[in-house]
């Protein structure tokens, strides 16, 4: 089973952290998906003959895509690909895109799941991040999602935000727990260099929070969510039972899966492939960049991804997959994390529980072969 990634670059407006590859204005959204349905055809072999289990459309703002251009690329990969197997098909949305008209329009193509980009229920906390809704209008198009039919509704919100910690915090997750969310993912704030909180902090008047402060919002987020009911299965991400993102797992489990549109990645089993980050030379047609993955770069990845899950890394899985020298050196590595109790070791499982995955970073640089 593999999966399929649509990315859709557009924005009214850019968020002061976003690094993604996005453009401002829709002007170009029919030529754009013009050049989406001609990738298609040209990577018709790409999977192979396995067969998709999950589609996406990431950003950018896919809804700010109208329905019929949504719904063309759909059909179009369906008559490409095995689709008769999907189990999930996600649309990452902005509060203020989901009118009542557009999520029955959604939901007559197809689209199952949603991934709306809340953030914060703090107006403060959303202007300051340039966000285009407001608290009250992220609750109204849960409750319009809701009303249309959507079952499986995912929330993403940003924690470590400069001011925005404690109480803001803690009233933004439980009005999130209010909504009866399926799933959220929770992402600490990252400044990236090119943003406007990168610039930002260059000139000295944005600061990141400290380490204190990020442990123990990641803290009260994991505390919150796993209280409530929700699994910590990844580092940044929770769900109730059975409604973990199907999606993302392609990428965490080594999948393969086809990235369409500018800037978007895609994965063979042996080598990656990613598009070009312009919407203009991707339209025109420039191929995408290509790289062979060697033993090394992918037991590293294996060792990154499966350390960011709740499951960690299955030794026996390992050792099938990269021979049990690797596995013995990787066990060896991890002895120093076993004895502080940031890494455990049961049933042939190396894993970081998930009250430590803030640190998972810090712990895979050690594990890696060089």
């Amino acid at each position: 089973m593999a999966g399929l990634y649509l990315h859709i670059p557009f924005c009214k407006r850019i968020c002061a952290y976003c690094d993604f590859f996005k453009e401002v204005g829709t002007a170009r959204m029919p030529v754009l998906t013009d050049a989406m349905h001609r990738e298609l055809e040209h990577r018709r072999e790409y999977l192979g003959e396995e067969p998709i289990r999950t589609r996406y459309f990431g950003g950018g703002t896919p809804s700010l895509c109208p329905p019929e251009l949504l719904d063309g690329l759909l059909e179009h990969a369906a008559r490409i690909f095995d689709c008769s197997h999907v189990e999930e098909t996600t649309l990452e949305a902005n509060p203020d895109d989901l009118s009542p008209a557009y999520l029955d329009a959604l939901r007559r193509i197809g689209i199952d799941r949603l991934s709306i980009g809340i953030q914060s229920f703090d107006d403060d906390c959303l202007r300051l991040m340039n966000r285009r809704h407001n608290a009250t209008q992220a609750l109204q198009a849960v409750r319009d999602a809701r009303n249309a039919g959507f079952e499986n509704i995912s929330v993403d919100l940003i924690f470590g935000i400069p001011g925005f910690g404690g109480d803001s915090l803690r009233r933004t997750l439980d009005r999130t727990l209010e909504l009866g969310a399926e799933h959220i993912s929770a992402y600490h704030l990252t400044i990236e260099p090119g943003t406007a909180f990168g610039r930002r902090a260059e000139r000295g008047t944005f600061d990141p929070v400290d380490e204190e402060v990020s442990e123990a919002e990641f803290a009260l987020v994991h505390e919150t969510l796993t209280r409530a009911g929700f699994e910590h299965y990844e580092v940044s991400n929770f769900a109730r039972p059975g409604c973990r993102a199907r999606h993302n797992a392609a990428y965490w489990n080594g999948s393969k899966y086809l990235g369409i549109g500018p800037a978007a990645h895609s994965f063979d089993g042996r080598e990656r492939h990613w598009n070009v980050a312009s919407v203009e030379r991707y339209i025109n047609g420039e191929p995408p960049e290509t790289e062979t993955l060697s033993d090394r770069d992918r037991f590293n990845e294996y060792v990154m991804t499966r350390l960011r899950t709740a499951e960690g890394i299955d030794l026996r899985d390992a050792e099938a997959r990269f021979g049990s020298e690797r596995t013995d050196r990787l066990k060896k590595l991890a002895s120093a994390w076993l004895q502080s109790g940031t890494v455990t070791f049961s049933d042939r499982h190396l894993n970081i529980p998930a009250p430590k995955m803030l640190l998972s970073d810090a712990v895979i640089e050690t594990l890696f072969e060089t």
